[in-house]
């Protein structure tokens, strides 16, 4: 597993497990239990995933039975739409997280969306990391103008920018303008969620025997190969084990580039531009 380095100092392994959309409380527990014995170190949540009671839950589990400490783990949330308001709402939403992973402090903590009064959100965060109870701070969902204009106001640049990222919505120029903020960038959605035929693609099926590997083993080495960091998630055992074994083969640049050329320039999984759906998300309330 590669190590990077966050602007801050801070230590984030390059691929990490994802549990959104695992919201059953024993499943996702018993999950992320898996994923930790199966050697994934970041494990990613957010509030808006109705799942870090599960998650924390899961985490006392591994360190009661021995097999990880605190200190080796990496823990990720976000705060959600709703708790955009303000500095203060945004602060209390860091605390609820905490009490509901059961943790005296998290590796890093992200603002969900650009959406809310983000500027004053992120205030919020900012305390918590002058506190010391979040190690890191972020943001997620965050495009190239947005981010630009977020980087040029606030005090602390954030760590880390979660957005999608994968051979079909490559984001080179986005990566650039990350990098000129010294920003790392994290991929949801690192497999596209499975659209566009990626796991069938005969030319990224061609790399991949060469190496022994599969289509999706492929597709995550060409994502961390660009210093982006992966969170793919998966509730089966021998998929989570089939993803991490990514770190044993490296893509020659033909090979990324090969990748690269299936950039269609846009998402097909979320239109974050769409007003629809900035009207949805700041409706969609998670707690009262």
């Amino acid at each position: 597993m590669e190590i990077i380095t966050l602007n801050n100092g801070t230590k984030m392994p390059l691929e990490g497990f994802g549990v959104f959309q695992i919201p059953d409380a024993a499943e996702c527990e018993q999950v992320v239990y898996n994923a930790i014995r199966t050697g994934y170190r970041l494990i990613d949540t957010a509030a808006a995933y109705m799942n870090e009671e599960a998650v924390g839950k899961a985490v006392a589990k591994a360190i009661s039975e021995g097999l990880v400490t605190r200190d080796d783990l990496f823990i990720t949330t976000k705060v959600w739409v709703q708790d955009e308001k303000n500095e203060e709402t945004a602060y209390q939403a860091v605390k609820t997280s905490l009490e509901k992973l059961g943790l005296d402090y998290l590796d890093l903590i992200l603002l969900h969306q650009p959406m809310g009064d983000y500027f004053a959100a992120y205030r919020g965060l900012e305390k918590a990391y002058e506190e010391g109870i979040v190690k890191a701070i972020g943001v997620s969902n965050f495009y190239p103008a947005i981010l630009a204009n977020f980087c040029e106001n606030v005090k602390v640049i954030p760590a880390v920018n979660q957005v999608e990222l994968h051979p079909y919505f490559a984001q080179a120029d986005a990566l650039e303008n990350m990098k000129a903020y010294g920003i790392a960038p994290q991929a949801w959605g690192p497999l596209a969620e499975g659209k566009h035929g990626i796991f069938t693609d005969p030319e990224i099926a061609a790399i991949g025997e060469k190496y022994g590997k599969s289509n999706a083993q492929v597709v995550l080495r060409w994502n961390t190969q660009r210093g982006v960091s992966i969170i793919p998630k998966s509730v089966k055992v021998e998929r989570m084990q089939q993803n991490i074994d990514i770190w044993d083969f490296a893509l020659t640049e033909e090979e990324m580039a090969v990748l690269n050329a299936k950039d269609l320039g846009h998402s097909e999984i979320v239109d974050h531009a769409s007003p629809a759906f900035v009207k949805a998300l700041n409706g969609m309330n998670i707690h009262a």
